[in-house]
């Protein structure tokens, strides 16, 4: 648990953390003589804590989430969608959504629970991450426990997102966000940035719940050749609240209670804190990736707007059969497509493999 602190301040503004963090930013650039290598080694053999059996037991746990992954699919969300007599083009999708649905709503309310309903005052406080931060300090358990759920499945979403998941236009991004994700935790846990990386985290996942929960909706509305209009309208209202929360969670609270945090206040707390720019330039990547997707975001807003979508669909599918049609030549004449394709096979990763239910 962290020291006490001083009184905690308001939340700054985009203009406040835009002014003090490159201030901050500035004056640790001049008071950096010798960087270099030799002082990145020096620094990770002084401040690094992380024993050998640690990052095994979470490739360990990375695998464990594979295999339960694979059974989960195999004996329940594929026969679930068979039931259900989804079309096979969702049906092929809807295992995804439903174990990433089931992960991130577990992760969230967890997240939670230490942020809320524990004696942290991370969230309301977030300056306090640094408050009596030591090198080598002892990980509280419920805290450990959340690293490494994290830590093992998103080693496993590393291997997923190429070999598991349906190849859609931004999955290069996404596996570029996996690693960096991957190495914030890493890297927090063995330098004993913990704090702020529950909260980081935590501002995280409830999106990826919302847009799970959407896309199952959006799948289930047409099952048995039938039309549902309250999974319609359940997905519509679900777009929206992704839509709002994203930018509420990604692009207000985050840089403004973790950037605010990690550029500004940590110096004031700890004025020699290891690896700051490391971490700190990792985490405006991760924010470049949130605005990214974002962009996404207002391009499906738009079309919606416009008229341009007639109803709510997931604008990161790659969909190669409905973009050949799109795209597709004029009247009379002959769409020649590949013959994988036209024996109704689905390509996946670039591979080409059979659609199952």
């Amino acid at each position: 648990m962290p020291r006490p602190g001083p009184e905690p301040e308001p939340m700054p503004g985009y203009g406040q953390l835009l002014q003090r963090g490159c201030r901050s930013l500035a004056g640790a650039v001049r008071s950096c003589t010798d960087c270099g290598w030799e002082l990145a080694w020096r620094t990770w053999a002084e401040n690094a804590s992380l024993a050998w059996s640690e990052p095994l037991l979470c490739l360990l746990c990375a695998l464990g989430w594979t295999v339960l992954r694979r059974a989960a699919a195999g004996c329940v969300f594929r026969p679930f969608g068979a039931w259900c007599h989804l079309q096979p083009k969702d049906a092929a999708k809807m295992p995804e959504s439903a174990w990433k649905l089931l992960f991130y709503s577990l992760s969230w309310s967890y997240g939670a629970y230490l942020l809320f309903f524990t004696e942290y005052p991370f969230f309301h406080d977030p300056p306090s991450v640094f408050y009596g931060w030591e090198k080598g300090m002892t990980v509280p358990t419920d805290i450990a426990i959340a690293y490494l759920l994290q830590g093992s499945f998103y080693m496993h979403s590393i291997y997923a997102t190429v070999y598991m998941d349906a190849w859609r236009k931004d999955s290069v991004v996404m596996l570029i966000h996996h690693v960096v994700t991957l190495t914030l935790i890493a890297f927090s846990y063995a330098f004993r940035f913990h704090n702020v990386g529950i909260l980081v985290l935590f501002l995280h996942d409830i999106n990826d719940v919302q847009l799970e929960f959407t896309k199952l909706n959006v799948y289930f509305k047409h099952r048995g050749g039938v039309y549902h209009r309250l999974n319609d309208v359940i997905s519509d209202l679900g777009c929206l609240t992704f839509s709002v929360s994203w930018f509420w969670f990604r692009l207000y609270w985050f840089p403004l209670k973790v950037l605010y945090a990690t550029c500004h206040t940590s110096l004031q707390s700890v004025p020699d804190i290891p690896f700051y720019f490391f971490f700190n330039a990792l985490l405006f990547a991760l924010t470049l990736m949130n605005v990214y997707w974002f962009l996404y975001i207002v391009l499906f807003v738009a079309k919606v707007l416009t008229g341009q979508m007639q109803e709510v669909n997931d604008v990161r599918e790659y969909d190669v059969e409905e973009s050949q049609r799109t795209a597709g030549p004029e009247k009379g004449e002959d769409l020649q497509l590949p013959k994988p394709w036209k024996e109704g096979k689905h390509l996946k990763n670039g591979l080409i493999k059979d659609k199952r239910l």
